[in-house]
């Protein structure tokens, strides 16, 4: 078993984590307060933290449940047709939530107070977005299924859950290196950015969520 198969089958699920909306918002609006650069980096510290303390849990709980086992093999197919059935119904909720013509977009409450973020409530709301979010939980429970569902060696399962969180952490630290590398003129770049996000948020959510739905449901039925 190569490397490459163990980190191939993670690829789609860290782009699910990496293009969410909402952490990228709120890395972009921290990095418009006084205290930006800090609090973005400690956020993209928190995300990481939270990600690899997330899969690394999860990976151990399927390898105890013989996930990695040949004869396990219909039963995870199942977990994986579970999960995706999972991501389709996320997907319609986030729909549903898309704001009629001439509405608002919703946002987090928690966007409001930024301005006010140490460093460490930043790290701390990296961790809890990253970690903690339903949405995100299925994409790495997914994505330690497939490692684990592999046969690699420990090693490379190590290696592809580092990949997958490594992927998955681009998209909170894009906005981060731009503010580092462009300075004042990234700021409207990243206004651009969160204009957009901001108002497609759950019609991207809706859009990830049901493209990787459907390719785990796939995956898993064509595992029997």
């Amino acid at each position: 078993m190569s490397l490459g198969q163990t980190v191939g089958p993670v690829l789609v699920y860290a782009l699910g984590v990496a293009l969410s909306p909402i952490p990228i918002i709120g890395v972009v609006v921290m990095l418009a307060t006084p205290r930006g650069t800090v609090n973005g980096w400690a956020f993209v510290v928190g995300w990481v933290v939270g990600l690899a303390v997330a899969g690394t849990a999860a990976l151990l709980i399927l390898g105890g449940a013989g996930v990695n086992d040949t004869g396990s093999q219909d039963g995870t197919n199942w977990v994986r047709v579970g999960l995706g059935v999972l991501l389709v119904v996320v997907a319609a909720r986030q729909w549903r939530k898309r704001p009629k013509e001439g509405e608002t977009a919703e946002l987090p409450a928690w966007l409001q107070t930024v301005d006010h973020f140490t460093p460490v409530k930043a790290a701390g709301m990296g961790v809890l977005l990253s970690a903690v979010n339903p949405k995100n939980l299925l994409l790495i429970i997914a994505a330690d299924a497939a490692i684990a569902q592999s046969g690699a060696s420990t090693g490379d399962q190590a290696a592809g859950l580092a990949v997958f969180v490594a992927i998955a952490t681009l998209g909170p630290l894009i906005p981060v290196m731009i503010s580092a590398v462009m300075g004042e003129r990234g700021k409207a770049v990243l206004g651009d950015l969160h204009g957009w996000m901001a108002r497609e948020n759950h019609a991207i959510m809706a859009i990830i969520c049901l493209l990787i739905g459907v390719k785990v449901i796939g995956d898993g039925i064509g595992g029997f």
